[in-house]
């Protein structure tokens, strides 16, 4: 194994000096909500009767002996119509009989909304998308506020929801957590031809009925979508940050290793109790250090940007400082390893098979680009993640993951990367600072100039694609699409004309203070525009005509108009109503959240 790569290790220490009185607080707090013992046990007789009412009489036999057996509260983001949250629902009893065989117990602690930002593309509820992440990290709060657990599983796979339950676990970080997926869905169409049947729909060739026909065939059974968008980013971070049984993120969803890394789990919360030997809770486990390998990771497997929000808002929780320029560093060193959709033709049912994760993390960490030295809740040691569950004889048991991919087009070695930069940067300029993922984007496209196309919503984008108004090279520009603004909903809706536009030929990007799916990324976008339009940002300014020059091969987003000219322009103001599907029940959340770079929180201001 290398020694650690100096550029790592000197973000980790400026993570470390810039949080060191953050991250102090943050520790003394979790250490003095933590007993020798459940925490359960200063509660009083009529509390506990009630916190235990409905158990079985095996279970209230060992909740009554309060220093000798863990109770383990299961969370869990299941509902019927999200995929990959469905085969969620028979999760519970397995833990509970599981636990119970281990000497333990545990109780439904609370569930929490989990939505779909894949039904929600385009439409009014992805107004609601983002801050979902902060309703599910207060309604898990709830959930654990009744003081009668001494460890959690966290049960929950897509995009707002494991960063939900995350925020939320380490605001409860004496308490050991483990997350538990469910697995994606087996593959179905391939994604490249999915992508193009959404663009020939959008040029008019194909009817509905036949987008319907291949979409049902990209999204056709139990378990999360196959593309490598934020998802199943979000498997990839529990995994390099320790949060998951080794290799649990892509088994599929009923079978039996599924099963079986689900009963590993719920084994392995009861051992790491304070109420025994391996006291491991997660706030000792998540610091910078796991923050560190959990962005090279993203970086390294090509993955969602709506992490650079995510990781910076789960940082936070754990009184951790982290901004974009951490991500920036850490890109120039960190080698593209991974090709899956949309950054090769591979879902992630191909990855796992190649290798997976097992394989891409033995490599980091052979090339000191992860730190080993870490806590996970299987031990000390990052390298308990360079292994692959099998099962023998129906007992799992893990081996060495291997050092190189049975598929070179999916998993590529340190040697030969597919980039020797990972795939996010952040571009600067008068406009702002914003994220841009390369790891998609044609070569001769990663620098844009042309004239700006000006948009307050994403419907007038299409409906001006649809008028021919876009057939050349242009910059669409969309505005008053952050937090503050109307939730920063995904824009995803745009993602086949322009990517239309992209394929005849022309010259295009996107510069938006909004988000693009995880599973965007094929042309030049600078996303997550700070300070955002609504926040007093320059590109409330923008007019039509104005020259914009996109340049990510020098890392700036440069509007061509003087500084002078720029100051005195007044800027453009937001449509405000913001009615109808719930929307102005979360007024509250879009006054008080904070920048993209921040987190895009709502309640991480107050902590």
């Amino acid at each position: 194994m290398s020694s650690l790569n100096p550029v790592v290790e000197a973000v980790t220490e400026r993570i470390r000096r810039r949080s060191a009185d953050t991250r102090k607080t943050y520790l003394s707090q979790i250490d003095s909500w933590r007993r020798r013992g459940p925490r359960r046990a200063i509660l009083g007789c009529t509390n506990l009767a009630h916190g235990y009412a409905a158990a079985s009489d095996e279970s209230k036999e060992f909740l009554r002996k309060l220093k000798q057996h863990p109770n383990i509260g299961i969370v869990s983001a299941y509902n019927d119509m999200l995929s990959a949250h469905q085969p969620l629902r028979d999760f519970p009893e397995q833990i509970k009989q599981v636990v119970l065989e281990n000497g333990a117990t545990a109780q439904f602690a609370g569930g929490v909304p989990a939505m779909c930002d894949g039904v929600t593309q385009g439409e009014p509820g992805m107004e609601l998308s983002l801050f979902s992440r902060d309703v599910i990290a207060m309604a898990t709060a709830v959930a654990l506020s009744h003081e009668m657990f001494d460890g959690t599983l966290m049960l929950g796979v897509c995009d707002k929801i494991v960063p939900g339950l995350l925020i939320a676990a380490l605001r409860f970080g004496h308490l050991p957590a483990i997350f538990v997926p469910a697995g994606p869905m087996p593959s179905g169409i391939p994604n490249t031809e999915k992508a193009r049947t959404r663009e020939l729909y959008a040029e008019g060739k194909i009817d509905r009925a036949e987008l319907l026909a291949s979409e049902e065939q990209s999204y056709h059974g139990p378990g999360t979508c196959t593309f490598y968008g934020t998802a199943n980013s979000n498997q990839m971070l529990m995994e390099i940050m320790g949060l998951h049984v080794p290799g649990t993120a892509f088994f599929n969803p009923y079978t039996s290793m599924r099963t079986a890394l689900t009963a590993a789990a719920a084994r392995r919360i009861t051992e790491i109790t304070a109420m025994g030997d391996d006291y491991r809770p997660v706030g000792k486990i998540i610091d910078e250090h796991s923050i560190v390998n959990a962005i090279v990771g993203l970086l390294a497997t090509g993955g969602s940007t709506n992490h650079t929000i995510h990781l910076v808002a789960i940082a936070r929780a754990a009184g951790l400082t982290v901004d974009w320029d951490d991500f920036s560093n850490l890109s120039r060193e960190t080698p593209l390893l991974a090709r899956v959709y949309p950054n090769g033709k591979a879902d992630v049912n191909h990855f796992h098979a190649a290798g997976g994760l097992g394989c891409v993390m033995r490599q980091l960490l052979d090339g000191g680009m992860l730190h080993d030295e870490v806590e996970t809740v299987m031990g000390r040691g990052l390298s308990n993640y360079a292994r692959e569950p099998l099962l023998q004889d129906n007992q799992l048991t893990w081996r060495d993951s291997p050092a190189q991919a049975s598929d070179g087009n999916v998993i590529a070695s340190l040697n030969e990367p597919f980039s020797q930069t990972g795939g996010i940067r952040v571009l600067e300029g008068n406009l702002g600072r914003a994220i841009y993922k390369t790891s998609a984007v044609p070569a001769d496209r990663l620098i844009v100039e042309a004239a700006a196309r000006v948009f307050d919503s994403q419907e007038d984008v299409l409906e001006a694609f649809n008028q021919g108004e876009l057939d050349r090279d242009v910059v669409v520009v969309v505005r008053f699409q952050g937090p503050g603004a109307n939730g920063m909903p995904e824009l995803h809706k745009l993602s086949p004309p322009l990517g239309s536009l992209q394929q005849r030929g022309l010259r295009v990007a996107l510069v938006t203070d909004g988000r693009m799916s995880g599973a965007s990324g094929k042309f030049p976008a600078a996303i997550h525009v700070s300070p955002e339009c609504i926040a007093g940002g320059e590109l409330a300014k923008v007019r039509d005509g104005d020259i914009i020059r996109l340049d990510a091969e020098n890392d700036r987003l440069e509007l061509k108009v003087s500084a002078t000219e720029l100051a005195q322009r007044e800027a453009s103001t937001a449509a405000s109503d913001i009615t109808g599907m719930g929307r102005e029940l979360f007024g509250v959340f879009r006054r008080a959240a904070c920048g993209a770079e921040r987190g895009a929180s709502c309640i991480l201001d107050n902590i």
